[in-house]
């Protein structure tokens, strides 16, 4: 059987709104070979098919070595990359996915996140008490960039963080993940960032004193004392990784849901008249328009899906946008409705590899909306044209303009 060939994604209007693409491919057919992801990849878009193969152990997370290796021009460019990029838990399979994940989920369990809740409120605080509500001010920059670095850094434990290398790090390690054709410069730079990262966490898994004291890291250097950990390599991993998925998520779900809400001011007023609606609303803001678009799969041993035979090496693409969007399970997907039954999207993913960090994203977006609702009831955009990343897998805004007067 011949497979369905996807048409061309990746152009302006694509990422300006990708969904109506999404839906073109869904009704379709249930999966699409295409060559604009990373020299050949399968599509899948419907909910159903990209929830059971998140849940299928056939299909693995371990695919971080072609995809580093067709980035680099010289045998070993990367070779600290890959080193760690593959490590993280993102890209680990059972067993060792489950061992690591047990080491870090402690510090994101509700009891945990409470306790931060008072902190992660007067950093919100401090960042909006700085804005001048008077003159139009840019929400990405004054917001959903700095709060995510500083609440992480709280969660991790290592408040001396440099902020703005950070969101270095974490713009150059997304760029590289998000690319469909990774190029060797956006490896190169995703490398450097990567060690940066690591170097900052290094001095700690040598040292003792108050940067490490009372946070996930450690936690993290109790674990290695024990023999947790494989390695250095292996913890480092984890810390960096949490420190770039802490902050990018999150960015992008305070800079996405803001416009979503914004661009449908009744939405908007519903949680203005009752607040107590917040938490639901983030999760339709989750589904509506998801921070992460895609996550990817190798296939570890031949199978049919859908009529097709998928080899052992194939890469498999999940689009949770179009998934999220699904008129088989979300009545009328492309509406915006804060007052929606959740019957769960796949924002976060699902199965093992459902998205540690979740339930910490959605409660600094509850946070900021409540704050946002608060002092400025009348928030409205300053700019019709909100201007995307060309960046496939971490939808996001580079700037979004609002007033508040």
């Amino acid at each position: 059987m011949t497979p369905t060939l996807a048409p061309r994604l990746l152009d302006a209007a694509f990422f300006a709104d990708p969904y109506p693409a999404y839906r073109t491919l869904r009704e379709a057919g249930p999966l699409h070979w295409s060559e604009e992801f990373f020299g050949g990849a399968w599509l899948l878009t419907r909910h159903a098919d990209v929830e059971a193969v998140l849940r299928d152990p056939r299909f693995s997370a371990r695919r971080t070595s072609g995809w580093v290796n067709a980035a680099q021009s010289q045998r070993g460019e990367l070779a600290g990359f890959q080193q760690l990029f593959a490590r993280a838990l993102l890209f680990l399979d059972a067993p060792d996915h489950t061992r690591v994940r047990a080491l870090l989920q402690a510090a994101f369990r509700p009891d945990a996140l409470q306790r931060l809740r008072p902190r992660i409120e007067a950093l919100a605080d401090a960042l909006l008490d700085a804005i001048d509500p008077r003159e139009p001010f840019d929400a990405i920059a004054r917001i959903a960039r700095p709060l995510p670095v500083q609440v992480i850094s709280l969660v991790l434990g290592i408040d001396t963080a440099p902020r703005d290398d950070v969101m270095r790090w974490s713009d150059d390690l997304a760029a590289f993940i998000g690319a469909p054709q990774p190029t060797r410069a956006l490896a190169l730079r995703a490398q450097s960032s990567l060690l940066g990262m690591t170097r900052h966490f290094a001095a700690q898994l040598h040292a003792d004193g108050p940067q490490c004291a009372g946070g996930l890291v450690a936690q993290l250097l109790q674990a290695r004392g024990r023999g947790a950990f494989r390695d250095d390599a292996e913890c480092l991993a984890q810390c960096a990784m949490l420190l770039f998925a802490g902050h990018e998520t999150t960015r992008n779900l305070l800079g996405n849901g803001l416009l979503a809400l914004l661009s449908h001011p009744q939405q908007w007023e519903l949680l203005r008249d009752a607040p107590e609606r917040i938490p639901g609303a983030v999760r339709e803001l989750l589904r509506f328009d998801s921070p992460v678009q895609y996550t990817g799969r190798r296939v570890t041993t031949a199978l049919q899906l859908h009529g097709q035979t998928l080899q052992r090496g194939d890469l498999v693409l999940l689009l949770l946008g179009a998934a999220n969007r699904d008129p088989a399970r979300h009545a009328h997907p492309d509406r915006l409705d804060v007052l929606r039954a959740d019957p769960g999207s796949l924002a976060f993913g699902s199965g093992i590899h459902a998205c540690l960090g979740a339930a910490l994203t959605r409660l600094e977006a509850e946070i900021v909306l409540r704050r946002l609702l608060q002092r400025w009831p009348r928030l409205r955009l300053a700019d019709a044209a909100p201007c995307w990343f060309d960046n496939p897998a971490y939808r996001g805004l580079r700037s979004l303009l609002l007033r508040a007067d």
